[in-house]
């Protein structure tokens, strides 16, 4: 019996512990990268311990179908990568309820973001040649954009400097706007605008995607489809397909309560050989891959 209170009491402990660690999950400190129309964007940034030479720099962006969404769905897949030694960072950007935008306006701040860093990598000690976008659902959609979409740049900044990331990874994005994809009703009349299927071309920034089999928001299909069109087009592009899972498989337990990580796991493990294999990062993951 006692050994039994003993042991209750220690989980107790250890899941008291974990709590307390994941309510302290905040980042190192917001930095100011984007005033448009009076409205305030932030980069959230997750530091790594000081080095000499520069890192490579990991910006996620959150997903909400372009209309709701936090940067803090991110803070844990930045506080994984700040312990592997590169820059994270958690972007905000513009969103319909909180600033009436569109999706256009989505794809323009992300690329004003991914802009933004590299004008200032040396102030922030990361290689301006190592920036990877990445984000999920319509967070991914940006992410992928940044890479794909030409034009919707703000023409207040140093159009000199590319905003045109050098790896992304997308955790279920958008990948199709018309009627076959998500989200045509937002950018009726354009739907192929910022279609990222619609977009592939070549040269294009190696990309990895996870996507759930039994995805009802965002159709798997659009996952192997727009996979397909990136490989005929001469680019890398790899799909890490789950079974039985649906959409925001991905998201850890700081932002989606209950969740066992399980998949948090699996996706920030194949990230982090994914970027060891582009030089982007160092040494064997720290988090193990389990189903």
């Amino acid at each position: 019996m006692k050994l039994k209170k003993i042991t209750t009491s220690l989980l107790i402990l250890v899941f008291t512990a974990t709590n307390i660690l994941a309510q302290d999950m905040v980042p190192d400190k917001k930095i100011l990268y984007k005033v448009v129309n009076g409205d305030s964007l932030y980069l959230h940034v997750f530091k790594t311990k000081p080095l000499k030479k520069p890192t490579a720099a990991i910006v996620f962006f959150f997903g909400g179908g372009w209309t709701s969404g936090n940067p803090n769905q991110f803070y844990q897949q930045s506080e994984y990568f700040a312990s592997r030694g590169i820059l994270a960072i958690s972007a905000e950007y513009r969103i319909k309820n909180t600033h009436n935008t569109s999706p256009f306006e989505c794809v323009e701040d992300g690329k004003s973001a991914i802009r933004w860093i590299r004008e200032h990598a040396k102030t922030l000690n990361i290689n301006p040649n190592k920036i990877i976008a990445a984000g999920g659902s319509a967070g991914g959609h940006v992410a992928l954009c940044t890479a794909l979409v030409e034009g919707h740049e703000n023409l207040q900044e140093n159009l000199a400097i590319s905003s045109i990331p050098n790896a992304v990874v997308g955790y279920n994005p958008v990948l199709d706007t018309t009627e076959k994809g998500y989200g045509y009703k937002k950018v009726i009349g354009r739907e192929t605008e910022i279609s990222p299927c619609h977009q592939v071309k070549k040269n294009m920034p190696p990309m990895l995607l996870f996507h759930g089999k039994e995805d009802k928001t965002v159709p798997f299909e659009n996952a192997t489809r727009f996979t397909s069109l990136m490989k005929g087009a001469g680019n890398t592009c790899n799909l890490v397909a789950i079974d039985g899972e649906g959409h925001g498989f991905f998201n850890g337990s700081f932002f989606r309560k209950g969740n066992n990580n399980t998949y948090f796991n699996l996706t920030m493990y194949d990230t982090d050989v994914f970027l060891r294999k582009l030089g982007f990062i160092k040494n064997k993951p720290t988090i193990k891959r389990r189903i």
